[in-house]
């Protein structure tokens, strides 16, 4: 569907008609898949919306078990609650930041009254007030925006949310961004408290991811500049991110594929650092073939595929891998590294 919003529109107007859409009598609950963009940009939604609503809820519907996030919400003291369901609550009116609704099967067929996000527009995102900036590197700068456009002043918790969140999800501008996210971050500079910013990195690491580590240097495979790494049944997925990242540390790789099996789903992970590469373009070559949701940016992507989809051409997890890096090989001239 085409964005309801001209690109002549500006920050102001789009938080007047924001702020129009949901009445003081309301309770609004806002979703994500929690990161520290996402927890960022629903906290500055939440901040907008202060003393004009009820109340606002803010929920989540994965795990959190990344040390480094776990950190993050316990510094800045961040109130979330998990959600297994949207339907049957009290709460009319619903947000949803830093993803889509076909993003999550629990974000799937249910009406959302706000969407912000800055990822690819998807056919089934509908909604009154509906921004998605594809371009930008972070959620966090956009909701930024939307603060110094209503001229609020963000306390030190919140500029910390955002400024990390910026920080994050463009690896310190290592990934595509914009000058947009640039402002956004000097802007937050001022206000952020980097004692916890600083703490916040120094948390990243537990015992457990040790011993995952461990594990993916021991089934580490190279194929020409692409550092393939199998880790099985996982007990979260964020694992997979976390190993991802760490292994385009590696001189000999342009490329990080990352694959687990959480859930009945096997999840992949793709980052590349090459030039001609496009991790979120070969996610959806590679694997919506096989039903999967795919997609992301040029240097970072992920690929969820119901196992249910793929059980007639695997029955073990080394023919799923040998499936799989056959796929890779098969593309190896879309991965070659400048």
């Amino acid at each position: 569907m085409d964005h309801p919003f001209s690109k002549s529109t500006t920050s102001t107007e789009k938080c007047n008609r924001l702020l129009e859409l949901i009445s003081p009598e309301d309770t609004l609950g806002i979703v994500m898949n929690a990161d520290p963009d996402a927890i960022a940009s629903a906290l500055a939604l939440k901040r907008l919306f202060w003393r004009k609503v009820r109340k606002v809820v803010l929920y989540h519907v994965n795990t959190i078990e990344r040390p480094d996030n776990l950190a993050f919400i316990k510094l800045l003291k961040i109130k979330l609650q998990r959600i297994r369901s949207m339907k049957g609550r009290k709460i009319k009116k619903w947000a949803i930041v830093d993803s889509q609704p076909h993003h999550h099967d629990r974000f799937r067929n249910h009406h959302f009254d706000i969407i912000i996000d800055h990822h690819k527009l998807g056919s089934l995102s509908k909604a009154p007030f509906l921004d998605i900036k594809e371009g930008y590197g972070a959620n966090s700068t956009i909701m930024t925006e939307y603060l110094r456009a209503s001229k609020i002043t963000p306390s030190p918790r919140l500029a910390t949310a955002l400024f990390y969140g910026i920080k994050t999800d463009t690896n310190n501008f290592v990934r595509e961004s914009l000058p947009n996210d640039i402002n956004a971050f000097r802007y937050l500079y001022r206000f952020t408290n980097m004692n916890i910013i600083k703490k916040i990195e120094s948390s990243e690491i537990s015992k457990q991811t040790l011993s995952d580590f461990h594990l993916a240097m021991e089934r580490l495979v190279l194929v020409k500049d692409i550092a393939f790494i199998s880790m099985g049944e996982v007990v979260n997925p964020d694992i997979l991110v976390i190993i991802a990242d760490f292994f385009m540390k590696m001189a000999e790789a342009n490329w990080s594929i990352v694959t687990g099996i959480y859930e009945e789903k096997l999840v992949v992970i793709l980052r590349n650092a090459g030039f001609r590469g496009d991790a979120g373009k070969t996610a959806q070559k590679l694997f919506e073939p096989w039903g999967g949701l795919a997609g992301g940016h040029k240097s970072a992507a992920r690929a969820e595929i119901p196992l249910k989809n793929i059980v007639n051409e695997i029955d073990d997890i080394p023919r799923l891998n040998r499936l799989v890096l056959k796929k890779l090989k098969s593309l190896k001239a879309g991965f070659e590294g400048d």
